[in-house]
């Protein structure tokens, strides 16, 4: 009977991926240090190169954008601040998206904040998702879609070409929805595997079949763009006043096993870049934190959320913060 189990935990341990094993190591180690967050494994089949793929998001000096000068500052920001809470009528802001096997993170973290945005501006009359599918494909200039792309590009491309409107895979919803369906980033979730990236689909200049609007008039535009960097308080006084804005950060091996709390990197190595969506912040058992959106579906981490500690530059997520005021 002992030689039978024995040689079960052997078939069971040599059938786990190179990643299955890292997190439960990773998990284990974070849940015995009592940090601010708690850890589980997330991944189940996945391989390091397989999220490797998905962390699609470079940094490069050359490609900022410009740097908003004397930046507003609130002098009394509230402790806590959710974008969901402060415009209910803008339902784009809870949305979970998902990227699926595509290194496509860079275009998601802005195309939802451009949604946002849309819809504060015009003070809720204007409720799109403005398409991911699109803005990957078809900017040129943004990088190399499934393979990656610069975000600050993307804001770029919406002030130049303007995006469609689209929502996730087989939605229906839009111009252009996003055509890599959806896929399970966690243990028990509910759809398929994701599998290995596959190619960047194709730019298309046309609405899918069914969708009224001709699509250079489904466009919308930036009217102005802009960064921020290093001050916590100037990113957070431009979420309170405009809305949510992109950020992007160096992933680590810990971060996969995120479950609940405010993440800190406390183990493992890194692992690429990543955009999210910043949507507001607030104080967890004394610890500060961002709350952001995450696009791996809302199987994965809290509900699809994360909050990550605020005001020390955790993981480079206060270098690179990308925003626009749109034309409504």
């Amino acid at each position: 009977m002992k030689l039978l189990i024995l040689a079960s935990l052997l078939a069971v341990s040599l059938a786990a991926t190179d990643l299955e094993i890292l997190q439960g190591k990773i998990a284990f180690e974070v849940n015995n240090m009592h940090t601010t967050w708690k850890a589980h494994t997330n991944f189940r089949g996945w391989k390091l190169d397989d999220v490797r793929q998905m962390l699609g998001t470079f940094r490069h000096p050359r490609r900022r954008l410009p740097a908003v000068e004397n930046p507003k500052i609130i002098g009394d920001l509230p402790t806590n601040f959710d974008a969901r809470e402060q415009w209910p009528k803008c339902t784009t802001i809870g949305d979970i998206r998902d990227q699926g096997a595509c290194g496509s993170c860079w275009a998601f973290g802005a195309v939802e904040a451009m949604s946002d945005r849309i819809c504060i501006a015009s003070n809720g009359a204007t409720i799109v998702n403005i398409s991911a599918e699109n803005l990957m494909t078809c900017c040129s200039s943004c990088g190399f879609g499934c393979d990656g792309g610069y975000p600050a590009s993307a804001w770029q491309y919406f002030l130049e070409t303007g995006i469609v409107t689209g929502g996730q895979y087989e939605s229906h919803q839009g111009c252009q929805p996003y055509l890599i369906k959806s896929c399970d980033h966690h243990v028990n979730g509910t759809k398929q595997p994701c599998g290995d990236t596959g190619p960047t689909p194709k730019c298309s200049h046309k609405c899918e079949a069914g969708y009224e609007t001709p699509y250079d008039q489904d466009k919308y535009y930036a009217h102005t763009i802009g960064s921020l960097s290093g001050r916590d308080d100037a990113i957070m006084t431009e979420i309170m006043t405009n809305g949510p804005v992109e950020a992007d950060f160096t992933v680590y091996e810990d971060f996969l096993t995120y479950k609940s709390g405010v993440y800190q990197h406390v183990t493992g190595q890194s692992l690429g870049g990543h955009a999210i969506k910043i949507l507001g912040w607030g104080v967890e058992s004394g610890s500060p934190y961002w709350l952001v959106a995450n696009s791996w579906n809302p199987d994965w981490g809290d509900k699809g959320f994360f909050k990550i500690l605020r005001g020390q530059n955790e993981c480079g997520i206060e270098n690179d913060i990308n925003f626009g005021m749109p034309k409504v």
